[in-house]
């Protein structure tokens, strides 16, 4: 039963918001497109005016905004859960807006103010620059106001963007998606891949750069393809080797290729192009050549090894990490022993491994042979397992090394209880060391020794060979310093607090156009 007071909105009652400013928290669920999206967001939220509401408010804001993703399983119960914990809150808070957008949004549409009235803005994933007009619109109108639109009306890094990290940033140099995954709706959601021109990215990462960014992810739902909407099959390749021609970018990564797409031209530039870091995510799905066609995969188990093969040929300290899929209607165990060979002959140094389960509006949900969850889980256990036996072997070969490391920020949850500090190797191994008695921030490099390997970490338990104060570094620490200051918040360039970009982030892997 919806609470009476929420059927309609109220006119707006500053006496909640802090000085007279209103207040925003933005929630972002799914893959690093969403990330990036949301510091748009949060971008065209403070250029509006608003300012970021305390850490923890947790929906105590003027503004709350569900970036929401329609790849992840039970997407629409967690999203309405949430949207039923504001209800009260927005009862008892005359002015407070609500606004769902992301890929659920583009699919459920009005859906979404039926089963949540309380809801004042349904946007999508092509008109994310409305979000501070459609606000006000619902303020003046007193109700929801629902615009999806159909293609991209402007490319999302032309917005004004709220970024959190000073040393680590995402370039967005393509949207959409041109596959037909049967597993996948994000096409569906994000439309045909366009492509930006090559200068206007180029342009934005030497402005990130000129401002104390070191390290950049190059982002794209299918980020190898980039090219395809601009007629140039070596675009990608060239980018790679443009970016290694930008004086003061110390580091460059990119996600999620995808295996049809990955050329000789784009290896022999990882290789050949200094700042591209020795670090590739390849996403499998499966082993099985059958599978791969049920899914409509446009590559086969030989083809996959053959390219992990190319690469380590030419770079031979790659980590090489991947996403699996459990369980695809139809999988025999043959097929699935099929999987677990391509894992042991690929040794991947990390994998996203997940349960197949059926999302509405993908072929894949119509199929036949849907696997009962007792044979999924015993398989999914059995290659969990497989997986962490070769990452802790993979990260064995590491003790000895001597590595750079970057610094990062929030990336150790033990930092403060262990004395230690944590930073990113060049593969993006995740490396705690010794706290030196030198001060060091995010942004920073050291050199360290490593010590100890774990599945998921290493640990340079020695002293810290050598620190080497950045440009990366002193942007970390002036934009601490303006935190600190009691002044308005600004549009900031960087990263979300997330840290440096992980081979793939917890919160992108298994977005199923890789």
């Amino acid at each position: 039963m919806v609470p009476p007071t929420l059927m309609g909105m109220s006119s707006i009652d500053r006496s909640q918001s802090v000085g007279g400013t209103r207040t925003y928290e933005v929630r972002t669920y799914g893959c690093q497109m969403n990330v990036h999206d949301s510091e748009r967001l949060a971008g065209l939220l403070e250029d509006a005016g608003y300012v970021r509401a305390p850490e923890g408010a947790d929906g105590d804001a003027d503004v709350v905004v569900f970036n929401t993703c329609a790849v992840r399983e039970n997407a629409d119960n967690k999203l309405y859960g949430n949207l039923g914990h504001l209800a009260p809150k927005k009862a008892s808070r005359p002015g407070m807006q609500i606004a769902v957008g992301g890929c659920l949004a583009q699919k459920d549409r009005d859906t979404i103010v039926k089963r949540a009235p309380w809801v004042d803005v349904v946007f999508g994933t092509h008109n994310i620059g409305k979000l501070p007009v459609l606000l006000e619109r619902a303020r003046v109108q007193e109700e929801a106001q629902v615009e999806i639109a159909e293609s991209l009306e402007a490319f999302p890094s032309t917005l004004p963007t709220r970024r959190e990290s000073a040393y680590a940033a995402w370039v967005s140099i393509s949207v959409g998606c041109n596959n037909t995954c049967t597993f996948c709706i994000v096409p569906a959601l994000r439309g045909k891949e366009k492509d930006r021109r090559p200068g206007d990215i180029l342009a934005e990462i030497e402005a990130l750069v000129a401002e104390g960014v070191s390290e950049i992810t190059l982002l794209g739902q299918n980020v190898n393809a980039y090219g395809s909407d601009i007629g140039d099959r070596e675009a990608f390749s060239k980018l790679l080797r443009a970016c290694g021609r930008i004086e003061g970018l110390e580091r460059v990564r990119f996600t999620s290729p995808h295996p049809r797409d990955f050329t000789d031209d784009v290896i022999a530039a990882m290789a050949e192009t200094p700042n591209v870091m020795p670090q590739l995510h390849m996403p499998l799905q499966s082993g099985s050549d059958t599978v791969l066609k049920a899914m409509r995969r446009s590559y086969r188990q030989e083809r996959y090894l053959g390219i992990i093969e190319k690469v380590r040929a030419a770079i031979p300290h790659a980590a090489i990490s991947t996403d699996i899929i459990v369980g695809f209607p139809g999988e025999t165990e043959e097929d699935f022993e099929q999987t677990l060979h391509v894992v042991r002959e690929a040794r991947f140094a990390q994998a996203f491994t997940f349960q197949y389960s059926k999302r509405p509006g993908t072929p894949a949900a119509e199929m036949d042979g849907q696997i009962p969850k007792k044979v999924v889980q015993e398989r999914y256990e059995r290659l969990v397992a497989l997986q962490e036996e070769i990452s802790w072997e993979e990260n064995k070969k590491q003790v000895g090394r001597t590595l750079e490391l970057m610094v990062a920020e929030g990336e150790g949850r033990k930092d403060d209880t262990t004395h230690r500090l944590s930073g990113r190797a060049p593969d993006n191994r995740l490396v705690h060391f010794t706290k030196p008695e030198q001060e060091v921030r995010p942004g920073d490099v050291v050199t360290v020794e490593i010590t100890y390997a774990a599945p998921h970490h290493l640990l340079a338990e020695g002293a810290v060979l050598d620190v080497r104060r950045t440009r990366a570094g002193d942007a970390w620490e002036k934009r601490n310093a303006e935190k600190a200051a009691p002044q308005p918040a600004g549009v900031m360039l960087g990263l979300p607090k997330i840290g440096v970009p992980e081979p793939l982030p917890v919160a992108a892997s298994g977005c199923g156009c890789d």
